[in-house]
């Protein structure tokens, strides 16, 4: 299978987001309550996502992932409860667009850390899934994923 990767210059976006932490088995609860309080927050401002929703992983620490789940926004847009401003970070990132069910991502994880290794730059900071396509409609293998790290 192929994974497209590249690495591109990108610009911060303000975000609203979710932070909290979860086993990976606890995923799918954590990310349906998260996204509701999220979505249902943007409801309450009369505002709309600016692009797909996202999942920033802070740590790979599968039994315990310090998460960022949450929505790009157009503009900074004040926090309530447990959804709170945040951003996507800025400057330059490696990138790779796997399609798929999510449970299978693992190669094309393995693809853009030798993409990033090959072209003798450093991964940095959180990496992030960002869902282009929507679960509910889309065939599992039709799924697509951006898969984003920053560079050092």
């Amino acid at each position: 299978m192929s994974y497209p990767c590249e690495i591109k210059e990108q610009a911060s976006q303000p975000t609203l987001v979710v932070r909290t932490r979860a086993a990976v088995q606890d995923l799918p609860q954590v990310l349906g309550r998260c996204y509701g309080s999220v979505f249902g927050y943007l409801g309450q401002l009369g505002q709309q996502p600016a692009g797909p929703p996202f999942m920033g992983y802070f740590n790979m620490d599968m039994q315990d992932l310090d998460l960022e789940i949450g929505v790009p926004v157009a503009q900074e847009l004040p926090g309530q409860g447990e959804v709170q401003p945040s951003r996507l970070p800025g400057g330059m990132v490696a990138t790779c667009l796997y399609t798929g069910p999510y449970p299978e991502m693992g190669p094309a994880y393995d693809a853009l850390t030798r993409f990033i290794e090959d072209n003798g730059r450093q991964p940095a900071g959180p990496v992030y899934e960002i869902y282009v396509n929507d679960p509910t409609t889309t065939p599992p293998e039709q799924l697509q994923t951006l898969i984003l790290f920053q560079l050092a």
